[in-house]
């Protein structure tokens, strides 16, 4: 359902000042966000970037958000506020037009009897609710989803559809689960009899915090014997993988594709880009940024960006690169050589 709100009660909910411009109202109507060089009346977009200031003095828009700094470039009226981007964030809670999972509960789910249902929950068709659940109140289960035995989840969490929830698995309140995501699958666990993979049954679970968000098909195992832990405010975003024992710190944010190893624990605070490997059995301290496609293979003690990446480079160069790479060692003795012959 679209939302319609006027300049002045979206100045309030962003925390903005409201300047108008001429003949304009603070009861203007605005029903969704656009770009700069997209918007058109009735919608608003922000300006976050001074490289894009040129737009900001063409754009249609009935109103942008932006900083004090940029209000004399802006012909339209404007909501001014130190962080535009946080401005845009909540401006488009405020307009958001996403449906719910679900409406009401399917005749066509599948609830054991005995689970423990909240005010307001929803559970879409062919979902399937085993025994010892406990949904809170406003929770919604999408189409498909499957939730194990002795599960529970927290007030206002949402899974979209075909979500797993393994057994106990706990989720606080205010999540929100992506599609086809699974978590608390076993963890990777084997010991190795003569060349014979023997299998460990992982007995922990998988403990998700309040506010934690994960996308579409990531995946998080429940630990071996102690739980996998979540902490407030994570988002993780697709296509994840967080390994049995993992233990990450609030507000903490992984991006698309990154694999964490078991047994690692990540600090509060932490950003990690694309891509990015870690090792396992380490900890990696508070307000940590790792840039995209780098290998952690050491603990991390001191807050700071790291990076391990090779950027693309031209195939001829990087042959080349290669070539002085398999040689470094080399020349690595060559090098110890001549300085010994030096200090003679």
């Amino acid at each position: 359902m679209k939302q319609i709100v006027s300049l002045q009660q979206l100045a309030d909910k962003i925390g903005a000042t409201l300047h108008l411009a001429q003949n304009d109202s603070a009861d203007t109507k605005i029903h969704s966000l656009s770009t700069l060089a997209s918007a058109g009346n009735g919608q608003i977009s922000f300006l976050s970037n001074s490289r894009y200031r040129s737009q900001l003095e063409k754009t249609a828009a009935s109103a942008v958000i932006l900083k004090s700094e940029d209000l004399s470039h802006c012909q339209c009226s404007a909501l001014v506020m130190d962080n535009p981007y946080v401005g845009f964030a909540l401006a488009a809670q405020l307009l958001d037009s996403t449906p719910r999972s679900a409406d009401g509960i399917s005749p066509l789910a599948v609830i054991a009897d005995g689970v423990e249902l909240g005010e307001n929950v929803s559970i879409g068709a062919h979902a399937v609710i085993e025994s010892g659940v406990k949904l809170a109140d406003n929770v919604q289960i999408g189409p498909g989803c499957f939730i194990g035995k002795d599960v529970s989840v927290g007030t206002n969490t949402k899974l979209w559809a075909n979500v797993t929830l393994y057994h106990r698995v706990v989720l606080g309140q205010d999540c929100l689960i992506q599609s086809a995501t699974v978590i608390g699958a076993d963890g990777f666990g084997y010991a190795n009899d003569k060349g014979r993979w023997v299998k460990i049954p992982q007995l922990g679970t998988v403990i998700l915090g309040d506010r934690v968000e994960v996308g579409a098909s990531s995946t998080i195992d429940r630990g071996a014997l102690d739980d996998t832990i979540i902490g407030d405010g994570v988002i993780i975003d697709n296509q994840c993988q967080v390994a049995h024992n993992v233990i990450i710190g609030e507000n903490t944010a992984i991006a698309g594709c990154t694999v964490v190893a078991g047994s690692v624990t990540i600090g509060r605070n932490c950003t990690i880009g694309g891509m990015v490997a870690i090792n396992g059995h380490m900890e990696i301290c508070d307000n940590v940024y790792i840039t995209g496609m780098s290998m952690v293979t050491k603990a991390i003690d001191k807050p700071g960006v790291y990076s391990s990446g090779m950027p693309a480079i031209e195939n001829r160069e990087w042959r080349k690169n290669a070539v002085a790479l398999r040689n470094l060692s080399t020349l690595n003795q060559r090098v110890k050589t001549l300085e010994k012959s030096h200090l003679k």
